[in-house]
């Protein structure tokens, strides 16, 4: 049975883990997914026609793999040293496409390249304090460069720094937290206006079935 995580990157070292001699497959990586619901929302036209885009928390990877395909020259950051390993098996025939293991404002901080464009899709964003991301991020923006992220609905009343539960942390509030900061379109909106961001457009996704949708947030660098 697997030990419990002690910190928040072991805690991402167990999603969506590798289970007994079961091979582990790379996603197909056809598309480019905001919500994680097939055939559900836009794609990567959200992002422009960038040459060169950063992932914050790719995860296993794919949609840095489907921009990769079609040129785009991608960095893909995870916080988690075994998603990252992961990501580099799955894709490791993918030219242009690196994945490296580092939190994502200490990477911000460190590399000093700009970029076209800079996504996460139910990644670092959603984990991240903002006043702490937003602003490396608009710094590592190229000119006229596309920041975008999504994350899960949240439920109403619900929103700023919220503790997650579930497996692994119910019960440990004195020995590991883990948080994720979400809010609505209009919150969203102004905190990325305060932070220098312009023409921002925030919405939510609707599910097919009725669950909690999918809130997608774009805006442009200065």
């Amino acid at each position: 049975m697997s030990s419990a995580p002690n910190t928040p990157a072991e805690y991402w070292d167990k999603y969506k883990p590798h289970r007994g001699d079961e091979p582990q497959r790379a996603p197909a990586a056809e598309h480019f997914d905001w919500t994680g619901l097939p055939g559900s929302g836009p794609g990567e036209e959200i992002l422009g026609t960038p040459k060169s885009a950063l992932d914050l928390g790719p995860a296993e990877g794919e949609n840095a793999a489907y921009l990769a395909r079609h040129g785009v020259e991608v960095v893909a950051v995870d916080f988690s040293p075994v998603q990252t390993e992961r990501a580099r098996s799955f894709w490791a025939d993918t030219p242009g496409l690196e994945f490296v293991h580092a939190e994502a404002c200490a990477f911000l901080d460190e590399d000093v390249r700009l970029w076209d464009a800079i996504y996460s899709t139910w990644g670092a964003v959603w984990f991240t304090d903002p006043d702490m991301l937003f602003p490396r991020i608009a710094r590592r923006l190229a000119p006229g460069g596309i920041f975008a992220f999504s994350h899960r609905e949240p439920i109403v009343g619900q929103y700023g720094a919220q503790r997650m539960g579930g497996k692994w942390l119910e019960g440990r509030e004195t020995d590991l937290t883990v948080l994720r900061w979400q809010h609505t379109p209009e919150q969203w909106t102004d905190l990325l206006k305060r932070h220098g961001f312009t023409d921002v457009s925030a919405e939510v996704i609707p599910a097919p079935d009725g669950a909690l949708g999918t809130l997608l947030v774009t805006a442009q660098a200065v």
